[in-house]
């Protein structure tokens, strides 16, 4: 689940300005999406129990939820490929040919996405640091159950975001992702972000493993998601 600024200050009783000042001081785990601050629920919990910091007001409270939108990550993985060797001159072009092979759609759904793909303010590259962005399609899109997928790029050279890095570290490594619906979208961010901050996937990525290695670290990643089928 995702949080914004103003909730994140509520919890803990801080001024907006507080939050952004630890995101650029003290580590506090953080996406952008669209030019906003989205915080990880967990990730969040984690870096403040970590600091002996309380919520105040029970954003970040444990919640049992009713439903869950979570997706297995390695089968839309396998779906999307690892793509290896890309330059960043041509990471739109491998975006591009990850949509128009996204399964359950057809040519005419695949061109419509691939118009926003190039069109100005697209597409969010979302940095989250290590040299890792998780890019996505700025409009959300509705495409049933069986469409979405995720792309790793692992990038020849540092690709120029033309915004701000959370922690400097130059773009080589890429998940691309397209959720099966607007309602998935945060949760498969989020679970995106999860996955690349444990260990044994994020450094299987970062030295460029093999696909069966990269596969089995996402399959791990994947397991505490994994306890029930998911609903969009």
């Amino acid at each position: 689940m995702y949080l914004n600024l103003i909730q994140i200050a509520e919890s803990f009783g801080v001024s907006e300005k507080v939050v952004e000042d630890w995101t650029r001081n003290e580590g506090l785990p953080h996406t952008l999406d669209r030019g906003r601050l989205l915080f990880d629920r967990v990730q969040v919990a984690d870096w403040a129990a970590a600091r002996g910091l309380a919520a105040q007001t029970g954003f970040l409270a444990p919640q049992v939820p009713s439903f869950s939108t979570a997706l297995r990550l390695e089968p839309l993985l396998r779906a999307g490929r690892i793509w290896r060797e890309v330059p960043a001159a041509g990471v739109f072009d491998v975006l591009e040919r990850v949509i128009r092979s996204l399964p359950g759609t057809n040519p005419p759904i695949q061109q419509v996405l691939v118009q926003r793909l190039r069109a100005k303010g697209g597409i969010n590259f979302a940095p989250i640091g290590g040299g890792f962005a998780v890019p996505h399609l700025s409009a959300r899109v509705a495409l049933g159950r069986e469409s979405g997928t995720l792309a790793l790029l692992l990038l020849r050279d540092s690709f120029s975001l033309g915004q701000g890095l959370p922690d400097g570290v130059p773009v080589t490594r890429m998940f691309f992702f397209i959720a099966p619906s607007p309602r998935a979208h945060l949760d498969l961010l989020g679970q995106i972000c999860r996955a690349i901050g444990r260990g044994s996937l994020r450094e299987a990525v970062i030295r460029g493993a093999e696909n069966d290695e990269i596969f089995q670290a996402l399959a791990a990643a994947d397991e505490p998601a994994s306890g029930g089928e998911g609903k969009l």
